[in-house]
């Protein structure tokens, strides 16, 4: 009988045959998957340079992380796909998700969340790696520092984030794998999305810490 962690485990291994990823760590939705990986990158008072133009919680992860936001203009009013919150490996994925996307040496975080995405499922996130150390750190840390036992059992000595995704998602994850493949086994590709967002820039609460 699979228990919760079996389901867990068998989704993040689906996405990894998708992507192309050789690890995939799920998460309750994609800006906590940011911030994670930005954690693991020990940004602290490091600039991260991002498009003006994206997401609002993308600014927040990065300062939440400890890091300064510097935004770099956007010709139009729309992102398209995936851009490097640079000078990191981590990669805002969110309007991406296609057959072997994974680029290597890169934290590729997807999201499940909103009418928008490729893939709908109501809400969540994941980190695509291919760092093993990563891998296991992000395990730990997105389960409240906990390892994959009753926490009666457990030996406590890391601090972590309740970042989990829900089994019940995840359940209903490996389900809706289903429509990224042909009938004859082959993956499916999907063009990256392209959503207009406001010009963050100009809101003094990203970027005051800088000054």
């Amino acid at each position: 009988m699979k228990n919760v962690y079996d389901i867990t485990n068998e989704f993040e291994s689906r996405l990894a045959d998708y992507t192309g990823a050789k690890y995939v760590v799920t998460v309750d939705n994609q800006s906590n998957a940011l911030f994670l990986a930005l954690m693991y990158e020990n940004v602290k008072d490091k600039e991260i340079e991002i498009p003006s133009r994206t997401y609002p919680s993308v600014p927040c992860e990065i300062i939440h992380a400890g890091a300064k936001v510097k935004f770099k203009p956007v010709e139009g009013t729309t992102i398209k796909g995936a851009y490097q919150l640079s000078p990191t490996n981590v990669w805002d994925s969110a309007l991406k998700f296609t057959a072997d996307m994974y680029m290597p040496g890169t934290h590729m975080c997807i999201s499940f969340t909103g009418p928008y995405k490729h893939f709908k499922l109501s809400k969540g996130g994941a980190i695509l790696t291919d760092n093993h150390d990563a891998y296991l750190w992000f395990r730990r840390a997105r389960y409240s520092g906990r390892r994959e036992c009753s926490y009666h059992d457990d030996n406590f000595d890391m601090l972590g984030w309740n970042f989990y995704m829900m089994p019940e998602l995840a359940a209903r994850g490996l389900l809706l794998m289903n429509q990224f493949y042909n009938l004859d086994g082959t993956k499916k590709h999907n063009e990256d999305l392209e959503l207009p967002y406001p010009d963050l820039s100009k809101f003094e609460i990203y970027t005051k810490e800088n000054k």
